[in-house]
């Protein structure tokens, strides 16, 4: 019997910028199709989304250009790609109803974290809407003021 060094629902990696360039619509968590050496490599957390994007091609889901650095120990007979094309697994209902929003003007897929949820690795992915530069000029300033409040609460607390 195996066990399980991680705790449950632990993240393995985010996606921030994605928060940043997109108004997060709604969210769906989708498995993944790994090979055994990417497993390993995400329990030591050597994974990134920050350049991924997620592809309807076919009726089926695809996670693109989210790399998985392999391990040093990987085995010496199996040909590691960082870089490769994942498939995602969602239910029927869940790709007929995305490929419905996807094909609608401004509508994207895209990765937001890599997590471990009862030993399996989930993709949580967010049907998303481009945002335009002023709205991210509004993203910066927001999280400005928010700064500027914890720091004022800070110093009156000290």
């Amino acid at each position: 019997m195996a066990t399980k060094n991680k705790a449950p629902n632990s993240r393995i990696a985010e996606n921030k910028r994605a928060f940043y360039n997109y108004f997060i619509e709604e969210r769906f968590e989708a498995g993944m199709v790994l090979y055994g050496w990417e497993v390993k490599a995400l329990r030591s957390g050597k994974a990134q989304l920050t350049d991924a994007y997620v592809l309807i091609r076919d009726g089926e889901i695809f996670l693109i250009g989210g790399q998985i650095n392999p391990l040093h120990t990987a085995s010496t007979h199996v040909s590691t790609e960082p870089d490769r094309t994942k498939k995602l697994l969602l239910k029927k209902d869940e790709i007929k109803r995305l490929i419905g929003k996807v094909e609608q003007k401004g509508y994207t897929l895209v990765p937001l974290t890599l997590y471990w949820k009862n030993g399996y690795v989930k993709c949580e992915i967010a049907l998303a809407k481009g945002k335009a530069e002023y709205d991210k000029r509004s993203t910066i300033k927001e999280r400005e003021g928010k700064r500027e409040v914890e720091r004022a609460m800070k110093s009156r607390n000290r």
